[in-house]
């Protein structure tokens, strides 16, 4: 250091006053490919901890589903179970209001018929969805005078 203007020069792996040459550095000095070597395995590490990433996310999102689904089948349940009970105690007390003013069994037909209606217009509605929900699929089983089921 004799006061002069140092020129700068390619550092030596063995130069006491710079110290070593770090190995990433040394690498991509001695060989211009191994940097593209060196990318594609790290997009590859990358690739995989992302896509390992992903999976426990679904995983969890998966079980949060599952869940949530047990909760609303339990509720779902016990609300339909309840709406059954409640049909049942109105055709019970349907009966019984019935039964004074047209006897036992008048009561009893009145309450057949009237739950033999609403249960074939209840059916006749479901048909008529189903009909629906074939044709905008473009199946036509039910339908012999549809032009094949095609898009119009």
């Amino acid at each position: 250091m004799d006061g002069s203007p140092r020129r700068m020069t390619a550092q030596s792996p063995n130069d006491p006053v710079a110290g070593p040459i770090p190995q990433d550095e040394g690498r991509q000095q001695d060989a211009g490919t191994s940097s593209l070597f060196d990318d594609l395995a790290t997009l590859i590490e990358d690739g995989r901890t992302y896509a390992d990433a992903e999976i426990a996310y679904q995983k969890t999102r998966a079980a949060y589903v599952g869940q949530q689904a047990k909760g609303l089948f339990i509720a779902g349940s016990i609300a339909v179970l309840l709406v059954v009970l409640a049909i049942v105690a109105l055709v019970l007390g349907a009966l019984l209001a019935l039964t004074p003013l047209v006897g036992a069994i008048g009561a009893t037909a009145i309450i057949f018929g009237v739950l033999l209606v609403t249960s074939f217009i209840l059916v006749r509605i479901a048909q008529a969805k189903a009909k629906a929900m074939m044709r905008a699929f473009g199946s036509n089983a039910e339908d012999d005078d549809t032009d094949g089921g095609e898009w119009e």
